[in-house]
């Protein structure tokens, strides 16, 4: 059996984002690295967009940026100046193609397309069982979630963004290339949380996603009839398929970290880094990713990286209130992004506002349905 200083059970986002950053740091150059998934990452199977003003680390593989961001709801629409920010677009195959093209250049890493079906953790190492071999290593990093042990909880509610978006070319001229949809509560929404995504990379080309945060997922033909009925509305008659892609991310401030052991931590979705009230993913693992490089040149005891926050707290008040009364999802994200300072929601949404910002922003929301939330989510935690 082969013995690994790291082993990677898992090569999405999370675990390529670290191992980038471990060849980048300099600092591991000395240890025998494994990543294993049965998905070889040729294809381009997801889109992740962030707002941030310049990243040094992925500007070369962003394949387009917005300065201004649309939100709308049934009454009104509101165009937000993103500036200094700009709102990113990442292709998750020219992701993966960075990424592995960099590591192949380095010895100590070895990827391999296998799928990983156990793990058992001893006093020395950690044993790997894929569907053909069997691995040991030092430290095992997780990102395979396993949706079980969040399901069988009462504690914490589970929500799922989920979502069907088509890569359209229309024969008219009618996107504007230069805004963002972030949001459209516009469409229908059921007794649920959903809106429409656009994000336009030219006047006749476009991604058209349909997106709930429900406990539910849809049957096909209704995302995708949504997305029909969006076109029509849009003035689009003429256009062809190109591409599509679908998802399902659980939003959930379940402790997954509790599961860390000395030679174990969950990363990714499965270690709790996606953004628990928004689903958003890629700057969310950024951050983590480069905490973890960071805590593992001092540290060796993964125990010790996770630490709770305020911003923990303030996404189980929402995914409370979501989880009770789904439908409140759109008069909740219209009374932030129409009251006046948008750059400071995107702020509280990085996690980077101070307690005073914090309060700015909660205020804006519907008061009487977070206070019945903070009182039923105190008495839980």
């Amino acid at each position: 059996m082969k013995h690994y200083n790291y082993i990677f059970a898992g090569a999405g986002l999370s675990a390529l984002m670290t191992v980038y950053k471990m060849v980048k740091s300099g600092k591991f150059s000395d240890k025998a690295i494994l990543l294993l998934d049965e998905n070889p990452k040729k294809t381009n199977d997801r889109t992740w967009c962030f707002w941030e003003e310049k990243n040094e680390t992925w500007d070369t593989i962003v394949t387009k940026k917005w300065n201004s961001a649309l939100f709308a709801n049934q009454n009104q629409s509101v165009n937000i100046d993103l500036t200094p920010n700009k709102y990113n677009q990442i292709r998750s195959v020219d992701f993966y193609n960075f990424v592995l093209n960099e590591i192949s250049k380095h010895d100590n890493i070895s990827f391999e397309n296998q799928k990983v079906v156990d793990f058992e953790e001893n006093e020395a190492s950690i044993v790997i069982k894929t569907e053909t071999n069997s691995y040991s290593c030092d430290q095992l990093f997780n990102s395979i979630l396993n949706p079980f042990e969040v399901e069988n909880q009462k504690q914490y509610p589970l929500l799922q963004q989920h979502f069907i978006g088509w890569f359209i070319e229309s024969d008219q001229e009618v996107f504007n290339s230069e805004q963002a949809t972030f949001m459209d509560f516009s469409v229908e929404q059921k007794g649920n949380t959903r809106f429409m995504y656009v994000l336009p990379t030219s006047k006749t080309e476009a991604l058209i996603e349909y997106t709930l945060f429900s406990k539910s997922v849809l049957e096909t033909k209704e995302y995708e009839s949504e997305i029909e009925i969006y076109l029509k509305k849009l003035g689009v008659n003429n256009y062809k398929i190109v591409e599509k892609e679908r998802g399902s991310i659980p939003m959930t401030c379940f402790p997954f970290w509790k599961n860390n052991t000395k030679r174990l931590i969950n990363i990714g979705s499965a270690g709790g880094w996606t953004k628990a009230s928004t689903g958003y993913t890629f700057k969310n693992a950024d951050k983590k990713s480069t905490q973890l490089i960071q805590f593992l040149q001092t540290k060796t005891d993964f125990r010790q990286f996770h630490k709770i926050n305020k911003f923990w707290f303030y996404d189980l008040l929402l995914l409370d209130i979501l989880n009770k009364t789904n439908e409140l999802g759109s008069k909740i994200f219209s009374a932030l992004f129409t009251k006046p300072n948008p750059q400071l929601n995107f702020k509280f949404l990085d996690e980077e506002t101070t307690f005073v910002e914090d309060l700015q922003v909660i205020w804006k929301c519907p008061k009487p349905i977070f206070i019945r939330a903070f009182f039923r989510v105190f008495l839980k935690i």
